[in-house]
Protein backbone atom coordinates (compact mmCIF):
# COMPACT_ATOMS: atom_id res chain seq x y z
CA UNK A 1 0.00 0.00 0.00
CA UNK A 2 1.29 3.46 -0.71
CA UNK A 3 2.62 5.30 2.24
CA UNK A 4 0.37 8.45 1.33
CA UNK A 5 -2.91 6.23 1.58
CA UNK A 6 -5.28 5.93 4.38
CA UNK A 7 -7.83 3.28 4.73
CA UNK A 8 -10.67 3.46 5.44
CA UNK A 9 -12.32 1.10 7.71
CA UNK A 10 -16.07 1.85 8.65
CA UNK A 11 -17.63 -0.25 12.01
CA UNK A 12 -20.96 1.54 12.02
CA UNK A 13 -22.73 -2.08 11.19
CA UNK A 14 -20.92 -2.71 14.38
CA UNK A 15 -19.59 -0.22 16.92
CA UNK A 16 -22.35 2.13 15.82
CA UNK A 17 -24.70 -0.17 16.15
CA UNK A 18 -23.69 -0.39 20.02
CA UNK A 19 -25.30 2.90 20.53
CA UNK A 20 -28.38 2.23 22.44
CA UNK A 21 -31.80 1.53 20.28
CA UNK A 22 -29.73 2.28 17.16
CA UNK A 23 -29.34 -1.49 16.46
CA UNK A 24 -30.28 -2.78 12.78
CA UNK A 25 -31.78 -5.70 11.03
CA UNK A 26 -29.91 -7.59 8.62
CA UNK A 27 -32.19 -6.51 5.62
CA UNK A 28 -31.01 -2.45 7.11
CA UNK A 29 -27.43 -3.70 7.39
CA UNK A 30 -27.38 -4.62 3.85
CA UNK A 31 -28.77 -1.54 2.86
CA UNK A 32 -25.95 0.50 4.50
CA UNK A 33 -23.12 -1.84 3.25
CA UNK A 34 -24.10 -0.92 -0.12
CA UNK A 35 -23.87 2.52 0.58
CA UNK A 36 -20.82 2.24 2.17
CA UNK A 37 -19.63 0.48 -1.27
CA UNK A 38 -21.11 2.57 -3.10
CA UNK A 39 -18.78 5.04 -0.57
CA UNK A 40 -15.72 3.20 -1.79
CA UNK A 41 -15.24 2.28 1.82
CA UNK A 42 -12.37 0.17 1.73
CA UNK A 43 -13.36 -1.77 4.98
CA UNK A 44 -16.80 -2.46 6.07
CA UNK A 45 -16.94 -4.16 9.99
CA UNK A 46 -20.13 -5.79 9.29
CA UNK A 47 -21.27 -7.26 12.75
CA UNK A 48 -19.46 -9.38 15.54
CA UNK A 49 -20.70 -12.81 14.14
CA UNK A 50 -20.82 -15.15 17.43
CA UNK A 51 -22.58 -12.37 19.16
CA UNK A 52 -26.49 -13.90 18.25
CA UNK A 53 -27.71 -15.71 14.89
CA UNK A 54 -29.63 -12.31 13.53
CA UNK A 55 -25.98 -10.84 13.83
CA UNK A 56 -24.14 -14.10 11.91
CA UNK A 57 -26.99 -13.97 9.43
CA UNK A 58 -26.21 -10.03 8.69
CA UNK A 59 -22.28 -10.71 8.32
CA UNK A 60 -22.87 -14.01 5.85
CA UNK A 61 -25.26 -11.77 3.75
CA UNK A 62 -23.49 -8.71 3.15
CA UNK A 63 -20.16 -11.31 2.88
CA UNK A 64 -21.97 -12.96 0.18
CA UNK A 65 -23.52 -9.79 -1.50
CA UNK A 66 -20.52 -7.10 -1.45
CA UNK A 67 -17.83 -7.25 -3.89
CA UNK A 68 -15.80 -4.51 -3.62
CA UNK A 69 -15.39 -3.67 -0.07
CA UNK A 70 -13.19 -5.90 2.12
CA UNK A 71 -16.04 -7.61 4.93
CA UNK A 72 -14.99 -8.38 8.21
CA UNK A 73 -16.65 -9.56 11.36
CA UNK A 74 -15.37 -8.51 14.77
CA UNK A 75 -14.06 -11.79 17.44
CA UNK A 76 -13.06 -12.14 20.64
CA UNK A 77 -9.41 -13.78 21.49
CA UNK A 78 -11.43 -17.29 21.11
CA UNK A 79 -11.56 -19.99 19.28
CA UNK A 80 -15.30 -20.04 19.04
CA UNK A 81 -15.59 -16.82 18.21
CA UNK A 82 -12.93 -16.97 15.26
CA UNK A 83 -14.13 -20.41 13.90
CA UNK A 84 -17.76 -18.60 13.79
CA UNK A 85 -16.34 -15.04 12.14
CA UNK A 86 -14.78 -17.46 9.66
CA UNK A 87 -17.57 -19.39 8.76
CA UNK A 88 -19.79 -15.49 8.17
CA UNK A 89 -17.25 -14.41 5.79
CA UNK A 90 -16.97 -17.62 3.73
CA UNK A 91 -18.40 -16.33 0.76
CA UNK A 92 -16.48 -13.00 0.63
CA UNK A 93 -14.71 -11.71 -2.17
CA UNK A 94 -12.13 -10.54 0.09
CA UNK A 95 -12.42 -11.43 4.43
CA UNK A 96 -11.58 -10.20 7.35
CA UNK A 97 -11.09 -11.53 11.24
CA UNK A 98 -10.60 -9.11 13.10
CA UNK A 99 -9.74 -10.30 16.76
CA UNK A 100 -9.18 -8.53 19.97
CA UNK A 101 -8.02 -8.68 23.44
CA UNK A 102 -7.96 -5.98 26.07
CA UNK A 103 -4.74 -4.75 27.58
CA UNK A 104 -4.91 -2.42 30.08
CA UNK A 105 -4.03 -3.10 33.58
CA UNK A 106 -7.26 -2.60 34.74
CA UNK A 107 -9.10 -4.58 32.03
CA UNK A 108 -6.42 -7.23 32.44
CA UNK A 109 -6.64 -7.38 36.28
CA UNK A 110 -10.53 -7.11 36.52
CA UNK A 111 -12.11 -8.29 33.59
CA UNK A 112 -9.98 -10.72 31.89
CA UNK A 113 -8.20 -11.93 35.74
CA UNK A 114 -5.12 -13.29 33.57
CA UNK A 115 -1.74 -12.06 33.85
CA UNK A 116 0.27 -10.34 30.93
CA UNK A 117 2.06 -12.97 29.91
CA UNK A 118 -1.16 -14.99 29.55
CA UNK A 119 -3.26 -12.12 27.90
CA UNK A 120 0.01 -12.57 24.75
CA UNK A 121 -0.61 -15.96 24.67
CA UNK A 122 -3.83 -16.29 24.08
CA UNK A 123 -3.86 -13.19 21.77
CA UNK A 124 -1.04 -15.19 19.35
CA UNK A 125 -3.31 -18.07 20.02
CA UNK A 126 -5.95 -16.15 18.39
CA UNK A 127 -4.12 -14.65 15.78
CA UNK A 128 -2.49 -18.27 14.54
CA UNK A 129 -6.16 -19.35 14.64
CA UNK A 130 -7.34 -16.85 12.56
CA UNK A 131 -4.76 -16.47 9.99
CA UNK A 132 -5.20 -19.94 9.34
CA UNK A 133 -9.02 -19.65 8.19
CA UNK A 134 -8.36 -16.24 6.57
CA UNK A 135 -5.38 -14.81 4.87
CA UNK A 136 -6.35 -11.08 6.53
CA UNK A 137 -6.35 -10.62 10.22
CA UNK A 138 -6.56 -7.48 12.03
CA UNK A 139 -5.73 -7.68 15.70
CA UNK A 140 -6.68 -4.74 18.38
CA UNK A 141 -5.29 -4.09 21.79
CA UNK A 142 -8.40 -2.93 23.35
CA UNK A 143 -8.11 -0.39 25.74
CA UNK A 144 -4.83 0.68 24.52
CA UNK A 145 -5.12 4.20 25.20
CA UNK A 146 -4.70 3.42 29.18
CA UNK A 147 -1.98 0.79 28.29
CA UNK A 148 1.79 0.33 29.25
CA UNK A 149 3.27 1.26 25.94
CA UNK A 150 6.42 -1.81 26.87
CA UNK A 151 3.43 -4.21 27.23
CA UNK A 152 1.54 -2.86 23.73
CA UNK A 153 4.93 -3.08 21.80
CA UNK A 154 5.66 -6.59 23.20
CA UNK A 155 2.21 -8.07 22.51
CA UNK A 156 2.04 -6.39 19.57
CA UNK A 157 5.57 -7.83 18.07
CA UNK A 158 3.95 -11.37 18.64
CA UNK A 159 0.71 -10.49 16.90
CA UNK A 160 2.73 -9.37 14.01
CA UNK A 161 4.78 -12.98 14.29
CA UNK A 162 1.74 -14.99 14.56
CA UNK A 163 0.36 -13.39 11.61
CA UNK A 164 -1.80 -9.69 11.58
CA UNK A 165 -1.29 -7.59 8.78
CA UNK A 166 -3.01 -5.12 10.85
CA UNK A 167 -2.65 -3.67 14.12
CA UNK A 168 -4.76 -1.68 15.64
CA UNK A 169 -4.37 0.67 18.68
CA UNK A 170 -8.35 1.71 20.02
CA UNK A 171 -8.85 4.34 22.77
CA UNK A 172 -11.65 2.30 23.79
CA UNK A 173 -12.60 5.00 26.43
CA UNK A 174 -12.12 8.48 24.91
CA UNK A 175 -9.26 9.23 27.35
CA UNK A 176 -6.35 10.20 25.05
CA UNK A 177 -5.57 13.82 24.14
CA UNK A 178 -4.58 13.97 20.56
CA UNK A 179 -0.40 15.15 20.99
CA UNK A 180 0.23 12.16 23.37
CA UNK A 181 -2.14 9.82 20.98
CA UNK A 182 -0.18 11.09 18.48
CA UNK A 183 2.92 10.46 20.74
CA UNK A 184 2.12 6.58 21.61
CA UNK A 185 1.57 5.63 17.90
CA UNK A 186 4.99 7.42 16.50
CA UNK A 187 6.65 5.67 19.56
CA UNK A 188 4.82 2.09 19.00
CA UNK A 189 5.76 1.92 15.27
CA UNK A 190 9.76 2.63 16.09
CA UNK A 191 9.73 0.52 18.95
CA UNK A 192 8.42 -2.74 17.30
CA UNK A 193 10.88 -4.32 15.27
CA UNK A 194 8.71 -5.99 12.95
CA UNK A 195 6.44 -2.76 12.82
CA UNK A 196 7.43 -2.77 8.77
CA UNK A 197 5.21 -5.74 8.67
CA UNK A 198 1.73 -4.60 9.92
CA UNK A 199 -0.30 -1.52 9.00
CA UNK A 200 -1.32 0.31 12.06
CA UNK A 201 -4.51 1.62 12.68
CA UNK A 202 -6.97 3.80 15.10
CA UNK A 203 -9.90 3.05 16.30
CA UNK A 204 -11.27 6.49 18.59
CA UNK A 205 -14.26 7.01 20.92
CA UNK A 206 -15.66 10.55 21.29
CA UNK A 207 -16.20 11.11 25.38
CA UNK A 208 -14.03 13.84 25.15
CA UNK A 209 -14.42 15.23 21.88
CA UNK A 210 -11.74 14.41 20.25
CA UNK A 211 -12.45 10.99 18.73
CA UNK A 212 -11.41 12.76 15.17
CA UNK A 213 -8.60 14.78 16.49
CA UNK A 214 -6.61 11.98 17.65
CA UNK A 215 -7.31 9.76 14.76
CA UNK A 216 -5.35 13.13 12.88
CA UNK A 217 -2.94 13.13 14.71
CA UNK A 218 -2.83 9.48 14.67
CA UNK A 219 -2.27 9.84 11.10
CA UNK A 220 0.33 12.28 11.57
CA UNK A 221 2.52 9.85 13.47
CA UNK A 222 1.90 7.41 10.87
CA UNK A 223 -1.13 5.08 11.09
CA UNK A 224 -3.03 4.66 7.79
CA UNK A 225 -5.88 2.91 8.77
CA UNK A 226 -8.66 4.87 10.59
CA UNK A 227 -11.30 3.13 12.01
CA UNK A 228 -14.81 5.50 12.06
CA UNK A 229 -18.80 5.48 11.71
CA UNK A 230 -21.13 7.56 9.43
CA UNK A 231 -22.51 10.12 11.85
CA UNK A 232 -19.83 10.12 14.48
CA UNK A 233 -22.57 6.84 15.75
CA UNK A 234 -21.03 5.02 18.41
CA UNK A 235 -21.39 3.77 22.11
CA UNK A 236 -21.92 6.53 24.35
CA UNK A 237 -20.29 9.63 22.63
CA UNK A 238 -19.87 7.88 19.32
CA UNK A 239 -16.61 7.31 17.36
CA UNK A 240 -14.53 9.09 15.13
CA UNK A 241 -17.04 10.36 12.35
CA UNK A 242 -16.09 9.45 8.82
CA UNK A 243 -17.31 12.27 7.22
CA UNK A 244 -15.10 14.48 9.12
CA UNK A 245 -12.05 12.07 8.95
CA UNK A 246 -11.84 11.95 5.24
CA UNK A 247 -13.01 15.43 4.23
CA UNK A 248 -10.33 17.06 7.04
CA UNK A 249 -7.93 14.61 5.12
CA UNK A 250 -9.28 16.06 1.76
CA UNK A 251 -9.28 19.78 2.42
CA UNK A 252 -5.85 19.85 4.53
CA UNK A 253 -4.01 17.13 2.28
CA UNK A 254 -0.91 20.11 2.54
CA UNK A 255 -0.41 19.59 5.87
CA UNK A 256 -1.26 15.66 6.43
CA UNK A 257 0.43 14.53 3.00
CA UNK A 258 -2.16 11.47 2.77
CA UNK A 259 -5.09 10.91 0.52
CA UNK A 260 -8.19 8.21 0.56
CA UNK A 261 -9.48 6.64 -1.85
CA UNK A 262 -13.78 7.34 -0.30
CA UNK A 263 -16.17 9.23 -3.20
CA UNK A 264 -16.94 12.41 -0.91
CA UNK A 265 -20.33 13.51 -3.38
CA UNK A 266 -21.99 10.17 -1.80
CA UNK A 267 -20.69 10.94 1.76
CA UNK A 268 -24.45 12.77 2.34
CA UNK A 269 -26.79 9.92 0.92
CA UNK A 270 -24.93 7.51 3.47
CA UNK A 271 -25.52 9.73 6.31
CA UNK A 272 -29.24 10.55 5.53
CA UNK A 273 -29.66 6.60 5.29
CA UNK A 274 -28.08 5.78 8.76
CA UNK A 275 -29.94 8.68 10.13
CA UNK A 276 -33.15 7.21 8.96
CA UNK A 277 -32.84 3.91 9.84
CA UNK A 278 -31.11 4.43 13.27
CA UNK A 279 -33.62 7.00 14.36
CA UNK A 280 -30.48 9.04 15.28
CA UNK A 281 -31.02 12.59 13.58
CA UNK A 282 -28.29 14.58 12.46
CA UNK A 283 -27.61 17.88 15.01
CA UNK A 284 -28.37 20.55 12.68
CA UNK A 285 -24.50 22.55 13.38
CA UNK A 286 -23.00 19.06 12.55
CA UNK A 287 -19.80 19.53 10.87
CA UNK A 288 -19.96 18.14 6.65
CA UNK A 289 -23.50 16.53 6.84
CA UNK A 290 -25.78 19.06 9.09
CA UNK A 291 -28.31 21.06 7.91
CA UNK A 292 -26.45 24.05 8.51
CA UNK A 293 -23.18 23.10 7.51
CA UNK A 294 -23.23 25.26 4.55
CA UNK A 295 -25.76 27.58 5.53
CA UNK A 296 -25.08 31.52 6.28
CA UNK A 297 -26.90 34.03 8.14
CA UNK A 298 -24.55 36.62 8.39
CA UNK A 299 -24.81 39.00 6.04
CA UNK A 300 -21.09 39.69 5.91
CA UNK A 301 -20.57 36.16 5.45
CA UNK A 302 -23.34 36.10 2.57
CA UNK A 303 -21.80 38.71 1.09
CA UNK A 304 -18.75 37.13 0.57
CA UNK A 305 -19.80 33.76 -0.34
CA UNK A 306 -21.49 35.19 -3.18
CA UNK A 307 -18.40 37.15 -4.25
CA UNK A 308 -16.21 34.18 -3.81
CA UNK A 309 -16.99 31.15 -1.98
CA UNK A 310 -13.75 30.28 -0.68
CA UNK A 311 -13.98 33.62 1.81
CA UNK A 312 -16.34 31.51 4.43
CA UNK A 313 -16.24 27.74 2.80
CA UNK A 314 -13.26 25.30 2.71
CA UNK A 315 -15.02 23.29 0.71
CA UNK A 316 -17.99 22.78 -1.75
CA UNK A 317 -21.51 21.62 -0.78
CA UNK A 318 -21.24 19.62 -4.37
CA UNK A 319 -18.08 17.72 -2.77
CA UNK A 320 -19.96 15.91 -0.13
CA UNK A 321 -23.41 15.36 -1.76
CA UNK A 322 -25.14 18.53 -0.91
CA UNK A 323 -27.46 19.64 -4.22
CA UNK A 324 -28.80 23.45 -4.58
CA UNK A 325 -31.06 22.22 -6.87
CA UNK A 326 -35.11 21.53 -6.01
CA UNK A 327 -36.42 18.09 -7.62
CA UNK A 328 -38.62 20.01 -10.32
CA UNK A 329 -41.11 16.78 -10.03
CA UNK A 330 -45.16 17.43 -9.31
CA UNK A 331 -47.78 15.18 -9.26
CA UNK A 332 -47.99 15.13 -13.48
CA UNK A 333 -44.68 14.23 -13.77
CA UNK A 334 -43.70 10.45 -15.26
CA UNK A 335 -42.35 6.84 -13.83
CA UNK A 336 -39.12 7.66 -16.21
CA UNK A 337 -38.72 11.12 -14.60
CA UNK A 338 -38.98 9.56 -11.24
CA UNK A 339 -36.88 6.23 -12.02
CA UNK A 340 -33.91 9.44 -13.64
CA UNK A 341 -34.14 11.36 -10.28
CA UNK A 342 -33.79 8.53 -8.59
CA UNK A 343 -30.41 7.44 -10.10
CA UNK A 344 -29.19 10.86 -10.03
CA UNK A 345 -29.18 10.41 -5.76
CA UNK A 346 -28.11 6.79 -5.91
CA UNK A 347 -31.07 5.57 -4.53
CA UNK A 348 -31.56 1.93 -6.15
CA UNK A 349 -35.01 0.49 -6.26
CA UNK A 350 -34.44 -3.96 -6.00
CA UNK A 351 -37.35 -4.67 -7.79
CA UNK A 352 -40.47 -3.34 -10.28
CA UNK A 353 -42.48 -3.81 -7.45
CA UNK A 354 -40.35 -1.57 -5.48
CA UNK A 355 -40.47 1.25 -7.91
CA UNK A 356 -44.42 0.83 -8.54
CA UNK A 357 -44.91 1.25 -4.58
CA UNK A 358 -42.12 4.17 -4.14
CA UNK A 359 -43.70 6.04 -7.63
CA UNK A 360 -47.67 5.36 -5.64
CA UNK A 361 -46.63 6.86 -2.79
CA UNK A 362 -44.22 10.19 -4.85
CA UNK A 363 -47.64 10.50 -6.09
CA UNK A 364 -49.72 10.97 -2.78
CA UNK A 365 -47.06 13.26 -1.55
CA UNK A 366 -47.46 15.56 -4.58
CA UNK A 367 -50.87 15.47 -4.01
CA UNK A 368 -50.50 17.35 -0.64
CA UNK A 369 -46.72 19.55 -1.44
CA UNK A 370 -46.26 21.46 -4.10
CA UNK A 371 -42.55 21.56 -4.15
CA UNK A 372 -40.73 18.16 -3.93
CA UNK A 373 -37.37 18.02 -2.63
CA UNK A 374 -34.02 15.32 -2.90
CA UNK A 375 -34.82 14.82 1.09
CA UNK A 376 -38.68 13.61 0.46
CA UNK A 377 -37.66 11.24 -2.12
CA UNK A 378 -34.97 10.15 0.68
CA UNK A 379 -37.61 9.41 3.09
CA UNK A 380 -40.07 8.31 0.91
CA UNK A 381 -37.63 5.66 -0.63
CA UNK A 382 -36.30 4.61 3.04
CA UNK A 383 -40.16 4.34 3.76
CA UNK A 384 -41.15 2.16 0.96
CA UNK A 385 -37.89 -0.45 1.94
CA UNK A 386 -38.52 -0.86 5.25
CA UNK A 387 -39.67 -4.75 4.91
CA UNK A 388 -42.31 -5.30 7.64
CA UNK A 389 -45.51 -7.15 7.63
CA UNK A 390 -48.12 -4.60 8.78
CA UNK A 391 -50.28 -6.73 11.07
CA UNK A 392 -51.23 -3.36 12.47
CA UNK A 393 -52.85 -0.61 9.74
CA UNK A 394 -53.95 3.36 10.25
CA UNK A 395 -57.24 3.20 8.64
CA UNK A 396 -58.90 6.72 10.20
CA UNK A 397 -57.59 9.29 12.47
CA UNK A 398 -59.56 12.43 13.99
CA UNK A 399 -57.38 14.47 17.22
CA UNK A 400 -59.44 17.40 18.62
CA UNK A 401 -56.76 20.06 20.09
CA UNK A 402 -58.37 23.49 21.76
CA UNK A 403 -56.46 25.62 23.77
CA UNK A 404 -58.11 25.50 27.22
CA UNK A 405 -59.64 22.24 26.49
CA UNK A 406 -57.76 18.26 26.99
CA UNK A 407 -57.10 16.75 23.51
CA UNK A 408 -59.32 14.04 22.22
CA UNK A 409 -57.86 11.31 19.53
CA UNK A 410 -59.99 8.75 18.11
CA UNK A 411 -58.14 6.34 16.33
CA UNK A 412 -59.36 3.14 13.85
CA UNK A 413 -56.99 0.86 13.36
CA UNK A 414 -56.88 -2.23 10.93
CA UNK A 415 -55.53 -5.46 13.08
CA UNK A 416 -55.26 -8.38 11.85
CA UNK A 417 -57.91 -8.07 8.62
CA UNK A 418 -60.38 -6.62 11.94
CA UNK A 419 -61.38 -2.93 12.83
CA UNK A 420 -61.26 -1.23 15.89
CA UNK A 421 -61.74 1.66 17.09
CA UNK A 422 -60.82 3.79 20.50
CA UNK A 423 -60.85 6.86 21.72
CA UNK A 424 -58.51 8.47 24.26
CA UNK A 425 -57.63 12.31 25.95
CA UNK A 426 -54.16 13.06 26.57
CA UNK A 427 -51.50 15.81 27.10
CA UNK A 428 -51.44 17.01 23.54
CA UNK A 429 -52.69 15.33 20.24
CA UNK A 430 -49.93 13.28 20.11
CA UNK A 431 -50.04 11.80 23.04
CA UNK A 432 -53.82 11.32 22.78
CA UNK A 433 -53.01 9.43 19.16
CA UNK A 434 -50.23 7.11 21.41
CA UNK A 435 -52.94 6.33 23.98
CA UNK A 436 -55.67 5.69 21.92
CA UNK A 437 -53.50 3.30 20.03
CA UNK A 438 -52.51 1.35 22.86
CA UNK A 439 -56.45 1.29 24.27
CA UNK A 440 -56.50 -0.93 20.96
CA UNK A 441 -53.06 -3.01 21.08
CA UNK A 442 -52.40 -3.43 24.63
CA UNK A 443 -49.00 -3.27 23.12
CA UNK A 444 -47.66 -3.44 27.50
CA UNK A 445 -44.13 -0.98 25.78
CA UNK A 446 -42.64 1.49 27.17
CA UNK A 447 -41.79 4.61 24.75
CA UNK A 448 -38.22 5.48 25.06
CA UNK A 449 -38.12 8.09 22.18
CA UNK A 450 -40.13 10.64 20.47
CA UNK A 451 -37.48 12.49 17.86
CA UNK A 452 -39.44 15.14 15.14
CA UNK A 453 -37.06 16.26 11.99
CA UNK A 454 -38.64 18.46 9.73
CA UNK A 455 -37.18 16.85 6.11
CA UNK A 456 -37.23 20.04 4.11
CA UNK A 457 -37.76 23.83 4.84
CA UNK A 458 -41.68 25.19 5.19
CA UNK A 459 -44.59 24.81 6.42
CA UNK A 460 -45.67 22.06 3.94
CA UNK A 461 -42.33 20.08 5.34
CA UNK A 462 -42.84 16.44 5.64
CA UNK A 463 -42.63 15.38 9.38
CA UNK A 464 -40.21 12.77 9.89
CA UNK A 465 -40.50 10.70 13.21
CA UNK A 466 -38.58 8.04 15.13
CA UNK A 467 -40.41 6.10 18.13
CA UNK A 468 -38.53 3.74 20.33
CA UNK A 469 -40.86 1.19 22.12
CA UNK A 470 -39.38 -0.78 24.68
CA UNK A 471 -40.63 -3.96 26.23
CA UNK A 472 -38.56 -6.67 28.40
CA UNK A 473 -35.06 -5.10 27.95
CA UNK A 474 -35.69 -4.93 23.73
CA UNK A 475 -36.12 -1.87 21.81
CA UNK A 476 -37.27 -1.58 18.58
CA UNK A 477 -37.90 2.21 16.73
CA UNK A 478 -40.30 2.54 14.11
CA UNK A 479 -40.56 5.70 11.55
CA UNK A 480 -43.37 7.21 9.87
CA UNK A 481 -43.28 10.14 7.35
CA UNK A 482 -46.09 12.43 6.50
CA UNK A 483 -47.16 16.34 5.64
CA UNK A 484 -49.07 16.33 8.94
CA UNK A 485 -46.91 15.70 12.07
CA UNK A 486 -49.20 14.02 13.65
CA UNK A 487 -50.38 11.33 11.36
CA UNK A 488 -46.19 10.86 10.83
CA UNK A 489 -46.62 10.10 14.41
CA UNK A 490 -49.17 7.75 14.43
CA UNK A 491 -47.83 5.93 11.72
CA UNK A 492 -44.24 5.78 13.63
CA UNK A 493 -46.13 3.93 16.51
CA UNK A 494 -47.68 1.84 14.21
CA UNK A 495 -44.69 0.83 12.46
CA UNK A 496 -42.91 0.20 15.56
CA UNK A 497 -45.76 -2.29 16.84
CA UNK A 498 -45.62 -3.80 13.79
CA UNK A 499 -42.08 -4.78 14.18
CA UNK A 500 -42.85 -5.91 17.95
CA UNK A 501 -45.24 -8.08 16.55
CA UNK A 502 -42.87 -9.69 14.04
CA UNK A 503 -40.51 -10.18 16.96
CA UNK A 504 -38.00 -8.14 15.18
CA UNK A 505 -36.62 -6.69 18.56
CA UNK A 506 -32.90 -5.25 18.15
CA UNK A 507 -31.25 -6.56 21.80
CA UNK A 508 -28.63 -3.94 22.39
CA UNK A 509 -24.83 -5.54 21.34
CA UNK A 510 -23.10 -5.35 24.55
CA UNK A 511 -20.12 -8.28 23.49
CA UNK A 512 -17.67 -5.93 22.71
CA UNK A 513 -16.42 -2.53 23.08
CA UNK A 514 -13.15 -1.97 20.71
Amino acid sequence: MSQDRVIIFDTTLRDGEQSPGASMTKEEKLRIAKALEKLKVDVIEAGFAIASPGDFAAVKLIADTIQDSTICSLSRAMDADIDRAAEALAGANHGRIHTFIATSPIHMQHKLRLQPDQVVEQAVRAVTRARNLCPDVEFSCEDAGRSEIDFLCRIIEAAIDAGARTINIPDTVGYAIPHQFGEMIKQIIQRVPNADKAVFSVHCHNDLGLAVANSLAAVTAGARQVECTINGLGERAGNAALEEIVMAIRTREDVLGVQTGIVTENILAASRLVSGITGFVVQPNKAIVGANAFAHESGIHQDGVLKHRETYEIMSAQSVGWHTNKLSLGKLSGRNAFRSRLAELGIELQSEADMNLAFARFKELADKKHEIFDEDLQALVSDTLTEVVEHVKLVYLDVASRMGETPQARVVLNVDGQEREASAPGSGPVDATFKAIEQIICSESILQLYSVNAITQGTDSQGEVTVRLEKAGRIVNGNGADTDIVVASAKAYINALNLMREGAYRAHPQAAAV
